[in-house]
């Protein structure tokens, strides 16, 4: 791996420069408990060479104190921030770093492989383009890799390393990594066609195919994990997509401005683009895009931004300014799928928040049409969902939404739930499609036979439901 550093002759400008041209790589590590996540990202940034002088005599004293490698460095330190991991041995929060190469920046999400830390997994992924999911060599598939690896598919990610880590404890076997992978790979068939799976046998104790190509392992002839982290081509439908901005703030310093404040969450927007306010529906013309630092002619996603609109109307807070050619949809009920985050079940009917960018409205759930086994990936019926269970299930909002398929703008199609009560997250979601709801049943009169009424006396009235 090309190490990204200053070059002779460098000066401030020029380095940074060199590096604002370069494109970003999200990805995730995940897996299950003790598969070496953790040990895997410190090696990556230490042999990136960023880790300073100080930080490194830090890790070489935490390493006698806390580590779990006897007199060699513990690498997991370097990511395990938190006092309860060092003790424990374990990664509890998610915990992101940021490193560099000449081809590329990267930021990595360190996810924990604790099934009761499942929802900070799904975070991690949330905003992935790539996953990296461990699997110890020793113990091979198990459960939670396979919950790990159908959140990935259910969250989008269509990038996936397959890292068969340890198999320095595994005297380097081929035969251990290819029964691995053939297992892993029967699983993946029932996932979504268009999983790209690359797997990678490794060390991440002893450096072998993270940063280089491991001698040890002459039968693998694949790339290593950076190698494979650099030429993986990176995601840009944010950009390409329609444009979609939240309304986060309704910025009025004075009399004289009335600009509307957000992240550009998908496609881009130019002075003079015609664009929605929904869900209100009110259309104007974009008459500035400021910063800053000044106005610009463009904006796209991932900026934030003032925009200014050449008519004044009621927007405020949680609204959501979209391409008029390609709006988003609004409504109030929906099929969604649900990943239950909580230790107590989800209770059918009863009242929660729902919060989709800047806006949160009261939400209805029902009862799931079924659950996933993530086994077998088989839909199960189910009544109600348990910690870490995803079911398929309609909501019901108070009032409409801007929304649009998860399978089409993620930052547009997800959603958290929240107790009304305890204010705890209790559900991750992604919306599949809108439903119709009552308001659409029209009554209709009827040239009824009284004869007939007189003949069905005393039957009990009944509603036949039309629309599904």
């Amino acid at each position: 791996m090309q190490v990204s550093k200053f070059e002779s002759g460098d000066d401030i400008g020029t380095y940074l420069s060199r590096h604002e041209q370069k494109d970003v790589l999200r990805f995730i590590a995940c897996g299950s408990v003790d598969d070496g996540k953790s040990t895997m990202i410190g090696r990556l940034l230490y042999d990136s060479n960023i880790v300073f002088e100080d930080q490194l005599d830090n890790l070489k004293s935490d390493s006698k104190k806390f580590g779990t490698q006897g007199d060699s460095l513990d690498f997991a330190l370097l990511v395990d921030g938190l006092a309860a991991e060092r003790e424990q041995g374990i990664t509890i929060d998610v915990a992101y770093r940021f490193f560099s190469t000449d081809r590329r920046m990267y930021i990595v999400a360190d996810c924990p492989g604790h099934e009761q830390y499942t929802r900070n997994m799904a975070t991690g992924a949330s905003t992935a383009d790539l996953a990296v999911l461990l699997v110890d060599a020793r113990h091979g598939i198990v459960t939670q890799t396979m919950r790990h690896a159908f959140i990935v598919s259910l969250l989008g990610i269509r990038e996936l390393v397959l890292a068969v880590n340890k198999m320095d404890a595994v005297d380097f076997e081929q035969g251990v990594f290819d029964g691995i992978v053939d297992e892993f790979a029967q699983f993946v068939k029932k996932l979504e066609d268009d999983f790209n799976v690359q797997p990678i046998p490794m060390s991440a104790l002893l450096g072998a195919n993270v940063t280089k190509s491991s001698e040890k392992m002459p039968w693998y002839k694949g790339p290593s994990l950076v190698e494979h982290l650099e030429s993986v081509s990176v995601d840009d439908r944010r950009i390409a997509g329609p444009f979609r901005m939240p309304v986060q703030w309704v910025n009025r310093p004075n009399a004289d401005f009335r600009g509307y404040s957000g992240q550009i969450l998908s496609g881009s927007v130019r002075s003079g683009d015609r664009v929605k306010v929904l869900s209100s529906a009110h259309e104007a013309g974009v008459e500035r895009i400021v910063t800053m630092d000044g106005d610009l002619t463009a904006a796209h996603a991932g900026q934030s931004v003032t925009i200014v609109l050449d008519k004044e109307f009621d927007v405020s807070r949680g609204d959501v300014i979209v391409s008029k050619q390609s709006p988003a949809e609004v409504s109030d009920q929906f099929q969604v799928k649900l990943l239950w985050v909580s230790t107590s079940e989800m209770l059918p009917g009863r009242r929660y928040l729902l919060k989709s960018g800047s806006r949160t409205v009261g939400a209805t759930v029902y009862s799931p049409k079924h659950k996933i086994d993530v086994n077998t990936l088989n839909a199960v019926p189910t009544k109600t969902l348990g910690l870490n269970e995803i079911g398929i299930l309609t909501l019901s909002l108070d009032e409409g939404i801007a929304y649009d398929s998860y399978d089409s703008i993620r930052e547009t199609g997800s959603f958290i739930l929240i107790d009304r009560l305890s204010n705890d997250t209790v559900g991750l979601g992604m919306i599949e499609f809108k439903l119709r709801r009552a308001s659409n049943i029209h009554w209709q009169a009827l040239d009824v036979d009284r004869s007939a009424l007189a003949s069905q006396k005393n039957q009990k009235p009944c509603v036949l439901w039309f629309t599904g």
